[in-house]
């Protein structure tokens, strides 16, 4: 799985609608919480992302986005986030899996796909990456709250542009 510390990839994603997506377009002002669902239907992930919002307040008061990755077409994603009431922008990979992307592989003779999540800064750095061949593994509220809280406040985040790269003190020039 990508390593805490490196930079985000920026993946090619479609949303739910079908609409091309760059995965650092999706990074809020405070960050960005990826969660890579072993598949829309999974139990433990559908618990996970009940979770995730139950603490949506507490995430988007720190400027945090919350994207969820599923591996199925933008189709299925949709009906899904519609069927649940998924409050979160729901993303799928625009060319094979994103997960395969950032390491979450399948695995047990490849009939098991990994789940994850990944917490990426402002600036586009992974701060936190955690992945799990059983769903159970995948997701660690506690650490993940850490994690969030350890980041940087949003008024002290350098100003960084949509590749990544830190912007001239000041804002760009012309």
């Amino acid at each position: 799985m990508i390593s805490v510390g490196t930079p985000i990839p920026n993946l090619a994603l479609l949303d739910s609608s079908g609409r091309p997506q760059r995965l650092r377009d999706r990074i809020g002002a405070g960050g960005l919480l990826v969660f890579f669902m072993r598949t829309a239907s999974c139990p433990i992930c559908n618990a996970h992302v009940r979770d995730l919002e139950r603490h949506a307040d507490e995430l988007a008061a720190r400027g945090m986005s919350v994207l969820l990755v599923v591996p199925e077409g933008p189709d299925e994603a949709e009906a899904w986030r519609l069927r649940r009431g998924i409050p979160f922008a729901v993303v799928t990979g625009a060319s094979g899996t994103a997960h395969e992307e950032v390491g979450l592989t399948r695995r047990v003779f490849g009939a098991m796909r990994q789940s994850g999540t990944l917490l990426i800064d402002a600036a586009g750095l992974v701060r936190y990456a955690l992945g799990s061949t059983l769903p159970t593994g995948a997701y660690d509220r506690t650490a993940i709250m850490r994690a969030v809280e350890a980041l940087p406040p949003i008024d002290s985040m350098p100003d960084v542009d949509k590749t990544g790269e830190h912007a001239p003190a000041g804002g760009s020039e012309s």
